[in-house]
């Protein structure tokens, strides 16, 4: 693993392309869609391709009058393109026409099967904001053969669920290897700071997850198996730490708490290890929580934590009390943290490692945004970017990767560059 992030981010098209975009953001007028859709004006008007020419790009959706609203609120002259994911054709003309789709069309569960195979069967690349592992699941069972085939490279994940996780447990590697002369076999990753808000299509998300889990006993061991998104035939069975209750943590003097992005962080980073041929080793272990302050305080924070979010689990796997407070208390699909929200917005994690020698290194990953919005729109744009010009079809072929096994070193160097992340290696 090669961690050196000093070069410059490359902004040539990959050699040999013909369609007439780079990048297409389908879900452009959804909450994060619009974020996402400045954000790329504003980035691509100021970094041009290798013979400066403009990057290539479209905004596209269902509504026409929608689009054509958010279009004349950018920055910049940007094209349209109506498709609709109950519409296979308008989906593959779409699809054919680009080099990477971003797709902010959530909960991915009821829709977001077409697009994935649209995208397969066009040898489209695809990034997505996918918290719902059972979703990936489902999509590699029916589709990575597709997308093998194909060439097309489906990575899901690519916001604040799970690059900092993904990323931040690749960088601590790539280190500790330099450092040690071996990997961690294992990384606790601490949640030490964050402030943002939440949207409604998070919660729709969320509730799709806990739907399917309430009425599915099958699905309920998917949700639970920490190797759900390893596909390979001889898939580790290495029991992992979960943090599901209130614990102390005596060596960093800290309560800690449920995080409730763990879920689907932690698949993500154990399906890295596979697509990595298991460089971080087949006993690796991983788990993530939240820091809580020492003391009373700390453990009152940890225990209300701790309840209110089996609470929230358990109404919403329960018809009746999912729709009741999707209704009645939960935000509305399409709302969202404000803007200065956004930008005042933050996050704050540690990973801590440690070899089987009980070596030990820790690495920080920040970002100066929201985590869910302000750097989640970053991130996923920079990574259909990184896709689009810095990684070609001879490097990583075509099937499901996730952020770090597709762009690793290279995703790392644009997220500094252009995301407003940080990854360095700290005293612990």
């Amino acid at each position: 693993m090669d961690t050196n992030t000093d070069t410059e981010t490359p902004t040539q098209k990959t050699s040999g392309d013909t369609r007439p975009y780079a990048v297409v953001l389908y879900g452009a007028t959804s909450f994060v869609g619009q974020i996402t859709a400045h954000y790329l004006t504003n980035f691509l008007s100021n970094n041009k391709n290798e013979d400066g020419s403009n990057v290539s790009w479209a905004i596209a959706g269902r509504d026409e009058d929608k689009l054509n609203k958010l279009q004349a609120k950018l920055e910049s002259k940007v094209d349209i393109i109506i498709a609709n994911s109950n519409d296979a054709a308008s989906l593959d003309k779409m699809t054919k026409q680009t080099q990477v789709i971003i797709s902010t069309v959530g909960p991915y569960l009821k829709y977001g099967e077409p697009l994935i195979k649209s995208c397969a069967e066009n040898g489209t690349d695809y990034v997505d904001l996918t918290g719902e592992a059972i979703f990936i699941k489902d999509m590699m069972d029916k589709y990575q053969d597709t997308a093998k085939q194909s060439g097309a490279r489906i990575v899901n994940s690519c916001g604040f669920d799970s690059i900092p996780s993904d990323l931040g447990a690749y960088f601590t590697q790539a280190k500790a290897e330099e450092k040690f002369g071996k990997t961690c076999n294992v990384i606790h990753m601490r949640v030490k700071a964050a402030k943002g808000g939440i949207s409604g299509g998070t919660i729709a998300s969320m509730a799709s997850i806990f739907e399917e889990a309430g009425e599915d006993k099958a699905r309920r061991k998917q949700v639970t198996n920490p190797y759900l998104l390893n596909d390979d035939t001889d898939a580790p069975n290495v029991r992992q730490d979960n943090v599901s209750k209130p614990v102390y943590d005596s060596n960093h003097k800290r309560w800690l708490a449920p995080f409730v992005m763990a879920t689907i962080n932690t698949r993500i980073v154990h399906r890295t290890n596979q697509l990595l041929s298991y460089e971080y080793g087949r006993d690796f272990k991983y788990d993530e929580a939240m820091w809580m302050k020492d003391g009373v305080k700390g453990k009152l924070s940890s225990y209300a934590m701790s309840a209110g979010l089996l609470g929230f689990a358990t109404a919403m796997m329960i018809k009746p009390s999912r729709e009741l407070l999707s209704k009645h208390v939960l935000p509305k699909a399409g709302s969202g943290p404000s803007k200065d929200e956004q930008e005042n917005g933050y996050f704050d994690i540690r990973h801590f490692g440690q070899t089987a020698k009980n070596d030990t290194i820790t690495v920080k990953v920040t970002g100066d945004r929201d985590p869910g919005y302000g750097s989640t729109s970053r991130m996923i744009s920079q990574a259909a970017l990184c896709l689009a010009q810095d990684i070609s079809k001879e490097d990583i072929g075509g099937g499901f990767w996730t952020p770090a096994s597709a762009m690793g070193d290279k995703l790392i160097t644009r997220l500094e560059a252009h995301s407003g992340l940080s990854f360095e290696v700290i005293d612990s």
